[in-house]
């Protein structure tokens, strides 16, 4: 997939206010993200049902766990990325951010994030929405990426085109 330029090296940690911090998911946070996802999954339903049928209400720890090293393996092909936000300590799995090649056309990519239902409307969520932006702009090679939830809502993006 030719959507980086070859010689880019993703982040491998992007420091937040507070002390929070995201760095790229990994199977190994299962233990931490099934509970996460799982706790606040009515609203990431809301969210991210439509579009890409997640979380399902019958997910088990176990799809969860493919589900992660999934993504573990498309990060290293750099073919999509999820990083997750955590406490300082590495402790509590408190969101996710998407930085995916775009399904739909107009954009070069579509970014997407969230957090657990307890952090939603915190300082903590403001934070996570005025850094991602940035973040994207400043150190990915993009020239139109497209947040998705925020620039245009779920259902606009549903409403167009598929990518070529």
């Amino acid at each position: 997939m030719n959507w980086l330029p070859a010689d880019f090296v993703h982040p491998v940690r992007v420091p937040l206010p507070g002390g929070h911090h995201l760095r790229p998911i990994a199977a190994s946070d299962t233990e931490l993200d099934y509970p996460a996802v799982m706790g606040s999954r009515e609203r990431l339903w809301s969210v991210y049902g439509e579009a890409w049928g997640w979380p399902p209400a019958t997910m088990t720890y176990e799809q969860d766990r493919e589900d992660l090293l999934h993504h573990e393996r498309e990060m290293a092909e750099h073919k999509s990325f999820n990083y997750a936000l955590f406490d300082d300590a590495g402790t509590a799995l408190l969101g996710c951010v998407y930085i995916d090649p775009p399904r739909k056309a107009g954009a070069d990519a579509e970014i997407s994030w969230w957090v657990v239902d307890d952090k939603a409307g915190t300082a903590l969520e403001r934070e996570l929405d005025a850094l991602v932006p940035r973040w994207i702009a400043e150190v990915w090679p993009f020239r139109a990426p497209r947040c998705i939830g925020r620039d245009l809502s779920w259902k606009e993006w549903l409403a167009l085109p598929d990518a070529a």
